[in-house]
Parts: C-alpha cells; sequence; structure tokens
C-alpha cells in the first residue's frame, strides 16, 4: 500500500457505495434490504484488512505478488506501451518479443491459473490506478454479488429462513475476510455464488435465457481457469442437485422410486466423467495423476511453501495412489469442517478458524444427538443434499491436499457456506415436522 491507496481508495469506495444505492431496490425486499450494506462494508473492510495483514504481518505472500509483482507491472507496461501490453495481458505466459524487462519481473507469469487473476487485476488496474486497496475493494465487490446471488437463491426457496440465511452465506467471518481480497479465492468464491444463481435459474426454475447462459459459463470458466479441482467437486453436486429435484417434481412415486438409482448412476458417471474433462488438457489434474499432484501439493505446503508458519497438520502417509487417499478422507473431512480445535491455535487468524470450526462441531453434533431424525427425513430435499455433497466432496479434496491451517482456512471457504446452509435447512426441517405435528395434535 502506498500513497495514491489514500487518494484513490476513498473515491473508489464513494463510486462502489453509490452503484450499491442504484441497485439496492432491485436486488433486495423488505426481508434482505437490512443485509445489503452491512455485508457490502464487511467485505470492503475484508480486503482492505487483508492487504495490511499481508503488508505487516507476513510482509508479503500470493496478494503482494498478484500486485506489486503482477498486476502493477502490467499496468506499467500498458501506460509506457500500450501494444506491448496488450499483447502482455493476453500472452497467456508465452513470451513477448522486447517484454523482458517487464515479464522478468512477474514470478507468476508462467503460472495460467495465478495469471489469470494478474489479468483481471491489470484490467481494474486501469479504472484504480493501480492502487492495490482500490483494486481491492473492486474484488470485494465482485465476492459480494457471488455471495448475494447464491444468499438470494436459497432465499427465495426459504423466505422464511432470511436471517439463519444471511448468517450462513453472507457473515461467515473467515468467508469475508480471506473471500474478499485480492485472492485467487475471492474471485473464485464469486463465480461459484453466480453459478448457483444461474443454474437454479436455468434448469430448476426452467427459466432459460441467453443471457444467463452466457453468465453461466463465465462464471464456469473463471473457476476452470483459476482452480479446477473446485470445479471438479461442484460439477457432479450441481448435476445431482438438478436431476434431484427434478425427481421431487414427479407426481407418481413408483416413477420417484424407480428413478432413484438411475440418478445415483448418473451422478457416479458425472462425477467420473467431470474429473477427466475438467483435468484434461492439465497433467496435474487428469485422473491418473491426481493422486499424485494431491501428494506433491500436501508435502509442499507442509514441508517447504508453509514450513515457517508453524500451523501445519498431518492425516499420515500419502504415496501417490488414490488409495491413500480415499483412506485419508474422514480425517481429511474432519480437518476441513471441525479443525483446527483450540488447542491446536498458534496465531489470532487460527483462532478465527478454531472457533468457526467449534461452532459448526457443536451444531453437527446437536443434529445428530438430537435431531438426527429430522435430518435423515430433510435428505429428501434435493437443496439439503447439494449443499452437503459439495461441502463434503470439497471438504475432502482440500483437507488432504492442504497439510497446513493457515492455507486450509483460505482453500476452505467455498465449502463454509454450503455446509453452513445445509445446516440451517436440517435444523428448519425439523421445525416444520415439529410444528406440523402440533397443528394435527390440535386438531
Amino acid at each position: 500500500m502506498e500513497l495514491r491507496d489514500l487518494f484513490v481508495t476513498p473515491v473508489v469506495i464513494m463510486f462502489v457505495l453509490m452503484l450499491a444505492i442504484i441497485i439496492r431496490p432491485y436486488a433486495t425486499d423488505e426481508n434482505t434490504r437490512r443485509y445489503f450494506f452491512p455485508v457490502l462494508a464487511l467485505k470492503i473492510l475484508g480486503a482492505i484488512a487483508l492487504g495490511m495483514i499481508y503488508q505487516f504481518y507476513y510482509h508479503g505472500g500470493d496478494t503482494y505478488n498478484f500486485h506489486t509483482h503482477g498486476s502493477r507491472i502490467i499496468w506499467r507496461a500498458l501506460m509506457e506501451d500500450p501494444e506491448l501490453g496488450l499483447k502482455m495481458l493476453f500472452s497467456n505466459g508465452d513470451w513477448v518479443q522486447g517484454a523482458y524487462q517487464y515479464i522478468n519481473r512477474i514470478p507468476f507469469y508462467k503460472d495460467p491459473a495465478s495469471f489469470e487473476v494478474i489479468r483481471i487485476a491489470s484490467l481494474i488496474d486501469l479504472l484504480t490506478f493501480s492502487s492495490y486497496s482500490a483494486t481491492a475493494v473492486i474484488f470485494s465487490l465482485l465476492s459480494f454479488f457471488g455471495s448475494w446471488a447464491m444468499f438470494l437463491t436459497f432465499y427465495k426457496k426459504y423466505p422464511t429462513l432470511h436471517k439463519p440465511l444471511a448468517l450462513s452465506i453472507l457473515f461467515i467471518p473467515s468467508v469475508v475476510f480471506w473471500g474478499s481480497g485480492l485472492l485467487k479465492d475471492t474471485l473464485v468464491l464469486a463465480a461459484i455464488g453466480f453459478s448457483v444463481y444461474y443454474i437454479d435459474k436455468i434448469f430448476i426454475q426452467k427459466r432459460m435465457r441467453i443471457s444467463a447462459l452466457v453468465f453461466l459459463l463465465i462464471s464456469m470458466y473463471v473457476i476452470f481457469a483459476i482452480k479446477k479441482f473446485v470445479l471438479q467437486a461442484f460439477i457432479p453436486s450441481a448435476v445431482l442437485w438438478i436431476y434431484f429435484k427434478n425427481l421431487t417434481n414427479l407426481k407418481s412415486p413408483i416413477l420417484k422410486i424407480l428413478s432413484a438409482p438411475l440418478i445415483i448412476v448418473i451422478f457416479l458417471f458425472t462425477a467420473y466423467y467431470s474429473v477427466i474433462k475438467v483435468g484434461e488438457g492439465d497433467a496435474k489434474y487428469s485422473l491418473d495423476k491426481l493422486a499424485k499432484t494431491v501428494q506433491v501439493t500436501a508435502y509442499d505446503i507442509r514441508y517447504q511453501t508453509g514450513a515457517d508458519a508453524g500451523s501445519g497438520y498431518s492425516l499420515g502417509e500419502l504415496d501417490g495412489s488414490m488409495s491413500s487417499l480415499l483412506r485419508l478422507a474422514p480425517q481429511a473431512i474432519n480437518v476441513s469442517l471441525f479443525r483446527p480445535y483450540l488447542w491446536e491455535v498458534k496465531n489470532p487468524l487460527m483462532l478465527l478458524s478454531a472457533l468457526e470450526a467449534l461452532t459448526f462441531f457443536l451444531i453437527t453434533l446437536y443434529i445428530l444427538i438430537f435431531k438426527w431424525t429430522g435430518a435423515m427425513k430433510s435428505f429428501t430435499d434435493p437443496n439439503v443434499i447439494f449443499c452437503f455433497v459439495f461441502s463434503i466432496a470439497f471438504a475432502f479434496a482440500v483437507g488432504v491436499s492442504s497439510y497446513n491451517f493457515g492455507t486450509l482456512a483460505r482453500y476452505k471457504i467455498p465449502l463454509l457456506p454450503f455446509f453452513a446452509t445445509g445446516l440451517v435447512l436440517i435444523l428448519n426441517y425439523e421445525n416444520k415436522e415439529m410444528k406440523l405435528e402440533e397443528l394435527e395434535e390440535t386438531e
């Protein structure tokens, strides 16, 4: 952060707030209006706070490399030589003649996923004069719109649950913090929110629009370009959501019973096929290399790049085989959802994750002990199935491949709104059952 941040950032925030004032009447109703500006304000504060922590606490890191050693350099190239800057912007890591003085200073130039973030940040830099904080505020705005889109999707299905849904989708502290700044996670979180919104609109509400399809494809592309493994968990879950929703619309109980096994088969085939197709063209994410990629990533984070953080964990030995991954699945899911435990905390940011994990554990334990019958019945709801299939599949993926609580805190933020929403819907299902019983007794 520099002196320019003090001048540019307040102006950008002012324009963001003016835009929010214009949009709010069209994106809210009497129930949701109260959450709109508080969430936006938290996102903006989260983006600025994340930058300050990386600068003054970590003294560097990914967000620093994305901007200072990334988009800032391309922005300068665009200012000094627009033609050369444009070639770099759309180079996809290819060598650009005459650009050595710029390319040599971008450590992520050859990393396609990271360079996608740099490319987006470079375009935003044109509007913010490459002010880090102002660019981060625009990132937080994208995250806000994506999260709000996901919130509206579930709110329209359960309008009486606007408060718990707002808490589970919009106000989870670690999601606000790690999902608002200039990071990969912010863009992925926004893209997932938009994907949920448009999948629901196109395939569940049956309201096909060309614009909706275009936005869905853009959202899916962003996830694909930045974090392919997120898409490998998301696509099968979304397909299962669509098929089960259509199953519940069938009036014949016999057809429902006969269709259920077919849907499971379709889901398994889609999961297998999506892993293959998403990983196509990238050896790291191909099916036969996926287990090895997980091993290399986990051990690199644990023993190399994240060794100095002092917040590593181990689930057991990974040998690069799929069987070793599956063997560690229960521990991986547990570490993503319910760890770090309070006694594992070693810094303030870990404390935030630990308190969230403890909250999730206590709510889950409460449901398993006191509400388990309602929980079982709630899995007839396609929305509950979608939330838990994605969150648990993703929990396994990030838990087994991180081996560092600091990295895990960032990587797991896409699953937290889904898991929290699933818990809210289970508790609501139990309450609905109780109300129905009370009505029957009074009659």
